[in-house]
């Protein structure tokens, strides 16, 4: 710091650099946390219905599936931009404050050139749909077939396939590939 009290360029963006990386631990560990609150809860439920043997309490579980798997995706979506930014705005600006040629926060780059990162991409987007579709599908499926027939929860549970579906289209939208 000057004597004026000024900061440099340079000290604000590794300010910045410091903040949203901090952002993007706290938001990996929410998102994280997530997939093992639905497995709770999707156990929590099953166990539910299977103890009062009322499948209408399945339909419980693609609203709390919806709910969170979309706050999982919003949370993703978020880490990837932090990353892409550091990569592509911050890096650069960066190294032109400092008049350095060479990439700086280079671990952003490095990682993603694993040549298993496809791999397990491909996997954790087969994680990401068997836990926030195929689960609350399951209970839609075992609730058409051992449910009640009320036109009510019928329709409610159509509607639940439908914001499942656009769920699950949304994951696979954004999925890296």
């Amino acid at each position: 710091m000057s004597s004026s009290g000024d900061l440099s360029e340079g000290a604000i963006l590794l300010a910045e650099y410091t903040q949203i990386k901090d952002e993007q631990r706290a938001r990996i560990g929410f998102r994280d946390n997530l997939l093992y609150v639905t497995l709770a809860a999707v156990t929590a439920v099953t166990a539910l219905v299977v103890q009062t043997k009322r499948p209408d309490l399945l339909l419980a579980l693609p609203v709390v599936c919806v709910v969170l798997g979309w706050t999982y995706l919003v949370n993703d979506e978020k880490i990837s931009a932090i990353g892409r930014y550091i990569r592509t705005q911050l890096a650069s600006r960066l190294a032109a404050t400092n008049s350095i040629s060479q990439p700086l926060l280079a671990w952003e780059c490095y990682h993603r050139s694993d040549p298993k990162r496809t791999s397990r991409k491909i996997m954790q987007t087969a994680v990401d749909l068997t836990t926030f579709f195929a689960l609350p599908f399951a209970a839609l499926i075992a609730f058409w077939c051992y449910g009640a027939v009320a036109p009510l929860l019928i329709t409610a549970s159509l509607l639940e396939a439908v914001a499942v579906s656009v769920l699950a289209v949304q994951f696979l939208r954004y999925a890296e590939r």
